[in-house]
Parts: C-alpha cells; sequence; structure tokens
C-alpha cells in the first residue's frame, strides 16, 4: 500500500462511488470524515449501488439504474466504465424522483439543483464522473466538509483502516438502526429503511446533517 496514501487517510475509510448512494453511505462518510479515499481503479462489480439506487414510490422500493454500455464487465475499472444513452434513462429516472417525491416538503427547493443531471445536454460519458458529480452536489446540499482523494492502483483489501468498498450493498443487510423520518408513502409499506440520500434530502431538507 502506499505509505503517503496510508498516512494521509490513516483515520478515514476506503469507500466505493455510488449512483445516489443510500443513507447509509452518508452516515459513514459523516463518521470517517474528512479523510476519504474513495476507489476509482477496482474492476466494475455487477448488481451494485455503483449504478443504482433505491427510491421509495407508491409500491415500495423502487430501483433507478443507469445503463453501461455493453461490455462494462468484471474486468472493466470502473472509472473507466461508459453509461449508455441508447434510451432516455435520464428522462425515465427524472420522471420517477418527481413522481415519488414532488408531494414531499423539500422537492421543489431541491429540484433545480438535481434536474441538470437528467436533461440530455448533460451526457457525461463515464459512469464514475456522473456519480462523482452528483456526489460533490449531495455533500454541498447536505453541508457535509469532507476532503476527498482517489486511489492512485488496486489493493484487494485494506488492514489499516476500514474497507467498505463492499459492506454497503443492495443484497446485504448491513446498514445499521435507523431511526424512522417522516417518508411520503410510509403510510402504504411503512418506513422503509436505508433508501437512497435523495429520500432523506427531499423529506427532511436542510434537517438531514442532524439526521445523520
Amino acid at each position: 500500500m502506499n505509505t503517503n496514501i496510508k498516512y494521509m487517510i490513516e483515520k478515514g475509510a476506503v469507500f466505493p462511488m455510488f449512483y445516489l448512494p443510500p443513507v447509509e453511505y452518508f452516515i459513514k462518510l459523516n463518521t470517517y470524515k474528512p479523510d476519504i479515499l474513495i476507489e476509482r481503479e477496482e474492476h466494475f462489480p455487477k448488481q451494485t449501488y455503483r449504478n443504482r439506487a433505491n427510491i421509495y414510490s407508491p409500491d415500495g422500493a423502487l430501483a433507478l439504474v443507469v445503463p453501461v454500455i455493453k461490455g462494462s464487465k468484471n474486468h472493466t475499472k470502473i472509472k473507466d466504465v461508459k453509461i449508455s444513452y441508447d434510451f432516455n434513462w435520464q428522462r425515465l429516472h427524472w420522471q420517477s424522483l418527481s413522481a415519488c417525491y414532488r408531494r414531499s416538503a423539500y422537492f421543489e427547493y431541491y429540484e433545480d439543483d438535481f434536474v441538470p443531471f437528467y436533461q440530455k445536454e448533460k451526457q457525461v460519458t463515464y459512469l464514475f464522473d456522473y456519480n462523482e458529480q452528483l456526489l460533490q452536489l449531495l455533500l454541498k446540499l447536505i453541508k457535509i466538509k469532507i476532503e476527498i482523494k482517489y486511489t492512485e492502483e488496486y489493493h484487494p483489501e485494506y488492514t489499516s483502516i476500514p474497507d467498505l468498498r463492499m459492506s454497503i450493498h443492495p443484497k446485504k443487510e448491513t446498514a445499521p438502526e435507523q431511526k424512522p423520518y417522516f417518508q411520503v408513502f410510509e403510510e402504504r409499506n411503512g418506513f422503509l429503511k436505508n433508501l437512497s440520500i435523495v429520500d432523506l434530502l427531499f423529506n427532511q431538507g436542510p434537517q438531514s446533517i442532524n439526521y445523520l
């Protein structure tokens, strides 16, 4: 492991780069701040939050998946995975976000910040770059101050700091107990924990940081 990197993040943790990450991701960011190392040299693992996010729909959890160009499988580095625009998934994602959160207390407050990410004019080539831009926006809106560093080479494991690259996963029940907050459709399906951070942001607004 690079000694300089080890020194710079000796009190932090290594994180994956996700699309609209779940609440658990931000709880851990807030725990390990300000020194965060984000993995960009790993091979792209399928069926993870790297290209999907779960939001609360009238029928329960709804997965929003960012399609990637065929061939972006396990042998492609995450930083080299390209987004597919064969169909207008941006429009579909925005329609879903609008339909699910239009009634929430803060959707209109943040709407203009997110709209550009779902317009044809903003067709970012690489998934990592797209997720990074969204992450920077989310950190700004939630008011979490961290200094992000990025891996320069791949390490199968980290022993000196917590390795969260595969521990936060859609198929793993690893999320900590979360105190319920108001959700638009909770009267139908109860409180759903560990949804995308936008669920918390649109429902709690500026109070999101206090929840985390």
